[in-house]
């Protein structure tokens, strides 16, 4: 690839800029105080030339986002991360057979206590001997000092021998050899964090890309719950035959993230296109939106969380997403619809009663369904489905989809558009719900849809949703 393709990406970047500044100007010239009936025809044609405007820088970021995504493909055979590399591994093998999944933790030399440590024995902690055969857990330390290093491989060593001479366990140390890698003059703190997060991201993503299927990526100061492997495997599992580009098992900037090996090349490419002192996690979702996965895929119940921090930066220039107490499911008014065969004296609403009631089907086949049309469109923010019996774990629905639809119809009732929430996960789904800036946000119907036969009875439990309350409502219940 000719060598200023990087130079021209970020050409095609700033125009893009340059033509949304130049909406955003429009914007503030076409506000003011009550028009005249000259004036108003005058705004008139300013408004159609606005929306020509409008239809024309989209149809440029278009163009601009097919053509950054032929860079990123080019950019994968001459990383300048391949060619500036160093890496030296200090504990474990580098020739490790290809596993399932790697987890990815970057750490760096802290001012205070760090907490890698803990982070890594709750990995362990967490998981069970089966599952620790199918991932390889890498750490890479960036820092310099050599007695930071060598302190810190003789605790690794020491406590975590086990796991080191069963090959599960690889600790590298990187170092990026460009100049890019430092950060600008009087760079501010947040600036300088973001710095060498992203060069350790750049470092461990290009030593991980050819080392499993999938990559999780988190940072040194993290919780993990038990069994927290086998959710993110059911959950692979589930997702392995639609488009995504990254999973979220945490509510957190950047610890918790699942992503394609095969993507981290060119994400690494990506991420060292911007300074070094641009928020990492704000590149993250730009890259997920850039190959069209156009909301966050966030599961629950979340398996990851932070541990205390030890700068008093880190909360400001990384602040954790707060996430809101929903509460209990409110399911609106709503009828249910089905096409598939009820036994046992049990109806359709059973399964979106919120009570200890639960619909029976039998045999359900491939594109049946149950379709809840709500009384009226709601926010929809947040859904969960149950099937199966919780003591058992029998008569799940094992294949089956969730989805959101909008546009309703009379004759029959249903929608005449859908957009998918994601795969039931052993039989079960609990998703936060995000929309797309310009999307329809106002939710007319919920569809389990079966995606495969079933040769046994399935129970639906339960289908629970939580919609957003209007701040003037929910002042009236005071």
């Amino acid at each position: 690839m000719p060598e200023t393709a990087p130079g021209a990406t970020r050409g095609c970047l700033w125009r893009c800029i340059r033509v949304l500044a130049s909406l955003v100007i429009l914007g503030f010239f076409l506000q003011g105080t009550t028009a005249t009936p000259v004036e108003q025809q005058s705004n008139t044609l300013l408004s159609d030339k606005k929306k020509m405007i409008q239809q024309i820088a989209q149809e440029e970021i278009s163009s601009q986002i097919k053509s950054h995504l032929k860079y990123f493909t080019e950019m994968q055979k001459s990383s300048c991360v391949l060619q500036h590399a160093n890496y030296t591994v200090l504990v474990g093998s580098s020739l490790q057979p290809k596993r399932l999944l790697t987890v990815g933790i970057f750490s760096e030399q802290h001012s205070h206590r760090t907490y890698l440590l803990d982070t890594m024995t709750s990995l362990f902690q967490a998981s069970s001997e089966q599952e620790m055969e199918y991932i390889l857990i890498l750490v890479l330390l960036s820092g310099t000092d050599p007695k930071w290093l060598n302190q810190t491989v003789g605790n690794i060593s020491g406590l975590f021998t086990p796991h080191i001479e069963s090959g599960r366990l690889l600790v590298v140390h990187g170092l990026l050899g460009d100049s890019r890698a430092e950060s600008r003059n009087h760079t501010p703190p947040c600036g300088k964090l973001y710095s060498r997060q992203k060069t350790s991201f750049a470092l461990l993503m290009n030593f991980a890309h050819n080392l499993s299927e999938y990559f999780l990526l988190l940072g040194d100061n993290v919780q993990s719950t038990p069994r927290f492997l086998s959710d993110i495997f059911w959950a692979l599992l589930a997702w392995k035959q639609l488009p995504w580009v990254i999973l979220e098992f945490s509510s957190m900037p950047i610890s918790g993230k699942v992503f394609h090996t095969e993507d981290l090349s060119r994400l690494v490419s990506f991420l060292l296109l911007f300074p070094k002192d641009i928020p990492t996690h704000l590149l993250l979702s730009e890259f997920r939106l850039l190959l069209s996965q156009n909301v966050p895929i966030r599961l629950s119940p979340t398996v990851f969380y932070q541990m205390n921090s030890d700068s008093e930066f880190e909360d400001t220039c990384f602040p954790a997403e707060q996430v809101k107490g929903l509460g209990r499911p409110d399911n609106p008014a709503a009828t249910v619809f089905t096409d598939m065969i009820s036994f046992w004296n049990t109806i359709p609403q059973y399964a979106y009663i919120l009570n200890d009631d639960y619909f029976w089907v039998l045999d359900p086949i491939e594109d049946n369904y149950l379709l809840v049309v709500l009384d009226k469109p709601q926010k929809v923010i947040k859904v969960a489905v149950e099937t199966g019996a919780s003591e058992n774990k029998l008569n799940l629905l094992k294949h089956g989809q969730l989805l959101l639809g909008y546009s309703p119809m009379d004759h029959p009732k249903r929608c005449a558009h859908y957009n998918l929430v994601g795969p039931l996960v052993r039989g079960q789904l609990e998703q936060m719900v995000f929309y797309e800036e310009d999307a329809v946000k106002e939710i007319s119907c919920i569809k389990l849809l079966v995606t495969e036969s079933h040769d046994y009875p399935v129970m639906i439990t339960q289908i629970k949703v939580w919609t957003e309350v209007e701040e003037e409502e929910s002042w009236r219940f005071l």
